[in-house]
């Protein structure tokens, strides 16, 4: 987020000054040193955020269903939901769970 202008209020913008890097306004010619060009905060998460379960019995039931065949008894409908399991530049990856046996198996995008 660019931080704003104390005078003007305007949002301010980097700029090379003397070889240094310093934020300037735009708008009145406010300069300004010191501030940091990336802000870094910790944001504190649960445990139970930072892994993502499906559960056996009726959590699949709120699932959605497509057609998909079963790899172990070739019933065609699924259950499925997706994760980004790689990196962000990378596709999802597609889990299906069986609605007959339960097998559950993934498909990369």
């Amino acid at each position: 987020m660019l931080p704003l202008c104390p005078k003007c209020g305007s949002m301010m913008v980097v700029q090379r000054s003397g070889g240094k890097r310093v934020w300037v306004c735009k708008r009145c010619g406010y300069m300004e040193e010191g501030r940091s060009l990336v802000k870094s905060e910790a944001i504190p998460h649960s445990q139970k955020e930072k892994v993502v379960v499906v559960e056996e019995g009726s959590a699949y039931k709120s699932l959605p269903k497509v057609a998909a065949t079963c790899p172990e008894c070739g019933y065609n409908e699924a259950y499925y939901w997706m994760v980004q399991t790689r990196r962000a530049d990378e596709g999802m990856t597609r889990f299906y769970r069986c609605v007959r046996c339960g097998k559950t198996w993934r498909e990369y995008h």
